[in-house]
């Protein structure tokens, strides 16, 4: 309509011509706006849904290498972990997150900048949590276990992918998980993935409740 509308007004001030390039002009700024806001707001539709993309992805990849994996578990005190992996190559606690995707995401002097901000709540959040992870799933194994935190990005402007910063190693999904393949933190039997993988069940519950151990 508006570019109806345009067409119109231009014809009758210029001519023509000039009213159908303008009315071309018009309509080409109008289907940009439009796609620009669309894009913006699809940051936070794959934000809704990022741990959803990631359960996907993890069940055609590592899944169909030995891997298990425990969705939105509750980690007391530190919120829902969207995934625990349990692998071949050890554990990860995996989070995802989106972010405005003209947002700037990099590593300066070892920490994460987003938009030259530091995001210290999030990345000591990921760190506790992966600990609180270990300590639980040790006790309930009576061996060492170490969780490592991994950040899957869907959406933003990343320097590079993957990267490391404070502690935590940031990508998007397909390269994190092909980073997740390529850098193992310890060497686990198929008895002992189950294991670590029951443990989480028992202690890392969903929602809150109580899980009796399979």
């Amino acid at each position: 309509m508006f570019t109806v509308s345009s067409l119109i007004l231009l014809w009758l001030l210029a001519g023509p011509v000039f009213g159908i390039v303008g009315a071309v002009v018009v309509a080409a700024l109008d289907t940009y706006f439009h796609w620009h806001g669309w894009n913006l707001s699809r940051t936070w539709r794959l934000g809704l849904r990022g741990d959803q993309r990631m359960n996907k992805l993890l069940r055609w990849t590592l899944e169909r290498r030995g891997f298990r994996t425990l969705h939105a578990r509750t980690v007391p005190g530190h919120g829902v972990a969207d995934q625990i992996l349990v692998g071949p190559g050890g554990v990860w606690l995996v989070h995802n997150e989106a972010w405005h995707p003209e947002a700037e995401i990099a590593p300066h002097g070892g920490r994460l900048f987003i938009d030259g901000r530091t995001k210290t709540a999030l990345v000591k959040g990921l760190r506790e949590a992966a600990g609180t992870t270990a300590r639980l799933l040790s006790e309930r194994t009576g061996r060492e276990v170490e969780v490592t935190p991994v950040l899957a990005v869907h959406g933003g402007r990343l320097a590079r992918s993957p990267f490391l910063a404070d502690g935590i190693v940031f990508a998007t999904p397909l390269r994190l998980v092909r980073w997740i393949g390529a850098h193992p933190t310890a060497e686990l039997t198929a008895e002992q993935v189950e294991e670590i993988a029951r443990a989480g069940v028992h202690m890392l519950p969903i929602s809150g409740r109580t899980m009796e151990a399979a």
